[in-house]
């Protein structure tokens, strides 16, 4: 097992930099969350990413905003730029529930302490970087900044809000997973180039500007103010923005609020193995700091003994944030990257022999991607498997049941499980290869036999179909067959596991009558659910532009939503029927709708009384 010395993290501190012989730095990065070593931290990647360039990296997790400043003060003035990273998940989403509740916990913070973070880090942590160094250029990135770099609806504050660089102040956006272009933006700093010049003519960056030009190709969309006055106008706008994050070749956006223009530049290409890689392969301690040691950050205990093996998800569900932050194309490591890291995690404290994850975005689509890649070029859908398969999508399952068959015979390796979700449609959908069908089944029967730590985590979302349609997922009919594989499988093996699906309500579409006979097929299938939260409107979904305009953007018809806080209830009630105190409820509103066969379904004609807190079986 490795030693580590304090000098084996990125410098947090003056001392720490002083212990590296340091006299100056060249980036600072600032954090909303903890400073955990490890590549599933957005801020640890960009600092490693850096560093390999031969900058001299800082990190300064979670500032404390309130006092004298010292945290924002402490390291000085970089040469080349500050960075803000507001933290893993949306910094709102983090702080509050779909209720718009206080959260108990903050599980990117030591001790998931809940005072460590602002409301909207980027902004804040800008703002003040702003008026301490104001000749020094602020770069945005991360979660919150990449949903936020156009006109967005913000549910927290029930409205329309510009992009996050008209609000914060900062000079530069990058958004999505943000390795190549903030190196090549300190790669042409090196060469001398002005920060302004540098950063205009960056892919996957956004930025103000005063003198922007629609040029031939320009996608430019109607004015901020334009859409606080028309709610359409707001819908029209996210399609453009959609289709063109989703284009391999996408075109320059502009959209201008108040006397400036927001200009976001295309994507980088998708990330090719080589690039993913070099990513990951960097010298991560995998470790929290250690000034957070006889402290429990509990997402890292989460991810700690996992390995994500791709990035991006071709799903394009209408209220997931993934492939518009991380891309629709899937960008694959290579086995020799995963078997090495999976090799340093054998190493680790603590390590017992057990992987908790083997997965990614959606677990089950490493290494797929068009056959003829020309094709994809061209086109623009948001998903590639809705509302069906492309057939020009290569679904092979057997790469990736080698990288299962190849990891678990490693020494050190007792079990891998797959805990992130599994997309089931792709693991029913035949293509009429014989040979590639064949490995799809041998790679179903592996993961429920092999992969699963008692429970198998999948996604139905709802069970009517015309919900399921707005939501961009498979038919409820596809869920049942595949917990008839699942089941099957199960008993052939001779195992007794779970099948854990998911469910949302109050996703636009949905009425409480969609939840009752959700509630009552559910019941019918004996699922007593745990898995369910109420839709969240976060930035820059079709789900959240529906729910917020009231149309569909993409043929802006009316798609009903449940907004006020007693609709969404009389929902969510309908995910515990099973609890006495829930009943009399569901069965006046059932009543009201006249809908006594779901009653008889859920109760029974005899409405038993049940003890304690859940009603007895019937």
């Amino acid at each position: 097992m490795r030693e580590y010395r304090l000098t084996d993290w990125l410098p947090t501190t003056k001392k720490e930099v002083e212990l590296r012989g340091w006299d100056t730095l060249d980036v600072i990065l600032f954090s909303g969350d903890a400073y955990v070593d490890h590549p599933s931290f957005g801020i640890a990647v960009i600092g490693r990413i850096l560093e390999a360039e031969g900058l001299r990296v800082a990190i300064v997790p979670q500032p404390n905003w309130r006092d004298d400043l010292r945290d924002f003060k402490k390291l000085g003035r970089p040469r080349l730029f500050f960075g803000i990273s507001p933290g893993c998940m949306d910094s709102m989403v983090n702080k509050y529930t779909a209720g718009k509740r206080l959260r108990s916990d903050d599980a990117y913070t030591p001790d998931a302490r809940t005072d460590m973070r602002p409301e909207y880090p980027s902004i804040v942590y800008t703002q003040i970087l702003k008026r301490l160094f104001p000749d020094t250029p602020v770069v945005l990135g991360g979660i919150e900044a990449s949903m936020r770099r156009l006109t967005h609806y913000d549910y927290w504050q029930d409205r329309l809000r510009p992009g996050i660089l008209v609000e914060s102040g900062a000079d530069l956006l990058v958004y999505g997973m943000g390795e190549r272009p903030v190196v090549e933006l300190a790669r042409r700093l090196e060469r001398g180039e002005t920060f302004g010049k540098a950063a205009r003519s960056l892919p996957q960056v956004a930025y103000l500007a005063s003198d922007a030009t629609p040029q031939a190709g320009d996608v430019v969309l109607y004015a901020h103010e334009a859409c606080l006055q028309d709610a359409k106008l707001q819908a029209m706008n996210f399609r453009r923005i959609e289709q063109e994050s989703n284009r391999y070749h996408a075109a320059r956006l502009l959209q201008r609020a108040g006397d400036k223009t927001v200009v976001v530049n295309p994507p980088c290409p998708p990330m090719t193995t080589e690039e993913i890689d070099r990513s990951f392969d960097l010298p991560y301690t995998r470790l929290p700091h250690p000034k957070y040691k006889g402290k429990r950050i509990p997402a890292y205990d989460m991810i700690k003994f996992s390995v994500n093996l791709h990035r991006g998800c071709f799903g394009g569900c209408a209220f997931c944030t993934i492939s518009a932050h991380q891309g629709k194309f899937i960008a694959t490591r290579s086995k020799e990257s995963i078997l090495k890291e999976v090799k340093t995690v054998t190493e680790m404290p603590g390590f017992k022999g057990y992987l908790s994850d083997l997965g990614g975005p959606s677990a089950n689509m490493y290494g797929m991607r068009g056959r003829d890649l020309e094709r994809c070029k061209r086109c623009a859908r948001p998903s590639c498997i809705h509302p069906a398969v492309c057939p020009n999508l290569n679904v092979d399952h057997r790469p990736l049941l080698d990288i299962y068959r190849a990891v678990d015979a490693l020494p050190g390796i007792k079990k891998s499980f797959v805990g992130s979700g599994v997309r089931y449609d792709l693991l029913l959908h035949q293509t009429g290869d014989a040979a590639i069908d064949k490995g799809t089944r041998a790679y179903t029967r592996e993961l429920i036999t092999r992969h699963v730590s008692g429970r198998l985590k999948v996604a139905p979302e709802h069970t009517s179909d015309r919900v399921l349609q707005v939501m961009r997922k498979p038919s409820f009919s596809l869920f049942k067959q595949f917990k008839e594989v699942f089941d099957r499988i199960n008993r052939e093996a001779g195992l007794n596991q779970q099948l854990i699906p998911y469910f949302i309500s109050c996703h636009p579409g949905c009425t409480k009558e969609d939840m009752a006979e959700l509630a009552a097929l559910t019941k019918e299938m004996d699922f007593h659910l745990e898995q369910v939260q109420d839709f969240t409107p976060t930035p820059m979904t079709v789900s959240t532009e529906t729910w917020y305009t009231g149309l569909h953007p993409y043929t802006l018809q009316p798609v009903f939503s449940a907004r006020s806080p007693e609709e969404r209830a009389a929902q969510r009630r309908f995910f515990f029927w099973y609890k006495i105190d829930e009943r009399p409820g569901i069965v006046r509103e059932l009543q009201r709708m006249g809908r006594h066969d779901l009653i008889a379904k859920l109760y029974g004609k005899g409405l038993p009384k049940g003890k304690g807190r859940y009603l007895p079986p019937l």
